[in-house]
């Protein structure tokens, strides 16, 4: 079997003080490049993934989950492509060294360029882990507006250099709509290529019921997260099940609480990142990092039979959920693919929450809307 090395492009720009530069603003962003696998003829092409900012830290926590296999498998070789802006470059070329001293068996090669032609050029994968944080004193449309001008860079850049099936995830908040504004700029990128994270929403709602009902976490699946990366966000396990000796039993009858299930349990899904945040002082950064390598390995590989996870994908109306909308759903993967699970009961609380999240993503995508004129 033919295991050529994948090329990852990683990219982005850490927040170094600087206000303006060449996107008005200094960004960290991870572009994930990978090239298709052949799985019909047994190979494994290059596949690259780029991630932006080295001095990011996600940045910094996902470049050896790439390098060890946690995103594209244990099997699969890679070779790093990293971009950053000039003034990261000495940054930048430590991480090499660094990567190069680990001696990762799979990564077959390291590329570290401050040029976006050199780092882009035939991607297939993107991972946007960088945007203009929300600062005291800011307005929402000034924040959406410097957010709405970096990614219409970023798109432009994808559309002229990335390849055809380029697949994108979009980590930096606000998540689902700059994932739309870059949409509206990479046109000849497919709709359904292009995502942003929830799966660290799912992933932390896996957690809490696992710590509740004390079982292993990998016993508990189907949570799902509706609608947007932010508190609106819907934790809902009416459809989760947990592995017992016995066989899957609902979530909901082994916690046995509706008022947990109805209220602490979602807030604490909603409002962790601020937890961590007043916690260590800092940002999610590893488990941000886990959850891009979940979401691009059971994008790229599969879901399991029989499990669903988390994605914000653009909507096609499924649920009532306004079309056009980057709205985190229900999916399974296959072959490159994803696709949101239909046919699920949704009672009259689910309702009200998911009516709820999809409010505020229309506000926010009329606010960037008027933000492009």
């Amino acid at each position: 079997m033919s295991k050529e090395p994948v090329r990852v492009l990683v990219t982005g720009a850490a927040v170094l003080g600087l206000n303006d530069l060449r996107f008005g603003v200094i960004m960290k962003i991870f572009i994930f490049y990978i090239a298709a696998v052949d799985k019909l003829h047994g190979s494994r092409e290059t596949y690259s993934n780029t991630v932006q900012s080295s001095l990011g830290q996600i940045g910094y926590a996902l470049v050896p989950m790439i390098a060890r296999g946690v995103m594209l498998g244990p099997e699969q070789p890679v070779i790093l492509h990293m971009l950053d802006i000039p003034p990261a470059a000495e940054a930048l070329n430590g991480v090499k060294m660094e990567l190069v001293d680990a001696a990762f068996p799979l990564l077959k090669g390291v590329v570290a360029t401050t040029d976006v032609v050199e780092a882009c050029t035939g991607v297939n994968v993107a991972v946007m882990v960088g945007g203009f944080p929300r600062k005291e004193g800011m307005e929402r449309k000034d924040v959406m507006t410097k957010n709405v001008s970096i990614y219409k860079s970023q798109a432009s850049a994808l559309e002229k250099h990335a390849a055809a099936n380029c697949k994108v995830l979009v980590v930096a908040n606000p998540a689902n709509t700059n994932a739309l504004i870059l949409k509206e700029y990479a046109p000849s990128i497919p709709e359904k290529n292009i995502t942003c994270l929830t799966r660290l929403d799912h992933n932390r709602a896996l957690g809490q019921i696992s710590e509740r009902l004390n079982v292993q976490v990998c016993d508990v699946k189907n949570v799902i997260i509706w609608g947007n990366h932010s508190s609106t966000q819907y934790p809902d396990v009416n459809h989760a099940v947990v592995k017992t000796p016995s066989g899957e039993k609902p979530v909901r009858q082994l916690v046995a609480n509706d008022e947990w299930l109805n209220g602490e349990f979602i807030t604490t899904v909603q409002q962790r990142g601020a937890a961590i945040i007043k916690a260590r002082k800092l940002s999610s950064a590893l488990s941000a990092a886990s959850a891009a390598c979940d979401h691009i390995r059971d994008w790229v590989l599969g879901t399991p039979e029989g499990t669903w996870v988390s994605m914000g994908v653009y909507s096609d109306g499924s649920y009532n959920v306004p079309a056009g909308l980057i709205y985190s759903f229900p999916v399974t993967c296959l072959n490159g693919q994803w696709k949101i699970v239909q046919g699920l009961s949704i009672d009259e609380f689910s309702r009200k929450k998911l009516d709820l999240t999809a409010q505020e993503l229309s506000e926010e995508k009329s606010l960037a809307y008027s933000c492009l004129s």
